[in-house]
């Protein structure tokens, strides 16, 4: 049986496998003289979907990972044309990185044509270590209009803005984050969370290991709740015994 024979015979039983093993079928049809070519094309085109399915579902499982471990933002900034809360993309970029990029994550931020007139589309492209990507956007004006319809910045600054702002909406929308007061629009958001909460919360997602966690849980454990409300206080407890879960798995693997 020739090598073109025998990818044909395998490749049923390695759909069901894994894209390594396909990979050593079609190396050795590569290598036979005899292998037809539009066969070896379709099982590259195997190749490619098996694998590829493989790293959309490691992407889902991070994403699911990491989610797991973000929590509500406090708003630290203000608006004064709206007279509310919100956000920053400082704030924000703080607390999410150093948990997204644990879970093999990158972002990649661009600009692209927009169908709606003075608008910004603002792209964020969302890569895998396991070589999947998502594509996310929004289209943001970049009219220079105030909350109140008037000419508040030259087209130059509202181009700027647009991108900041859609920086920012892109980010808490891709990994689902909740902020306190919120939106830039008066909307009713959530509550605030105190500033020794945020810190609680980004010192127990940075631990790498069981042994630094354990040492910082020695160190401000006692302190701590004396600083925060029952509800933050309960919240640091249940994120330090995911990340002590998550550590441990971790260290398992």
């Amino acid at each position: 049986m020739n090598a073109t024979a025998v990818a044909r015979h395998e490749s049923a039983e390695i759909v069901q496998t894994d894209g390594a093993s396909l990979m050593d079928v079609i190396a050795r049809a590569a290598n036979d003289p005899n292998t037809d070519v539009d066969k070896l094309e379709r099982l590259m085109g195997l190749y490619e979907r098996i694998t590829g399915r493989q790293a959309e579902q490691a992407f889902n499982e991070a994403m699911n990972a990491a989610q797991e471990e973000m929590h509500p933002i406090a708003a630290d900034a203000n608006n004064p044309q709206t007279k509310s809360k919100y956000a920053s993309y400082p704030a924000l970029d703080r607390a999410v990185r150093p948990i997204y990029v644990r879970h093999g994550f990158s972002l990649s931020f661009n600009t692209d044509d927009s169908q709606a007139a003075e608008h910004v589309r603002v792209v964020c492209r969302v890569a895998h270590k396991d070589g999947y990507s998502r594509d996310h956007h929004v289209d943001m004006p970049a009219d220079g209009k105030g909350a109140k319809g008037g000419d508040v910045m030259t087209k130059t600054h509202a181009v700027g803005a647009a991108m900041s702002y859609g920086q920012r909406y892109l980010l808490k929308l891709i990994f689902n984050i909740a902020v306190g007061d919120d939106d830039d629009g008066n909307s009713n958001g959530g509550r605030d969370m105190s500033t020794a909460f945020q810190k609680a919360v980004a010192e127990i997602n940075s631990a790498e290991t069981l042994a630094a966690l354990k040492a910082w849980k020695a160190k401000t454990a006692d302190g701590l709740q004396r600083l925060l409300r029952t509800d933050e206080w309960n919240e640091v407890v249940s994120l330090t015994n995911r990340r002590v879960t998550a550590l441990k798995a971790k260290a398992e693997a």
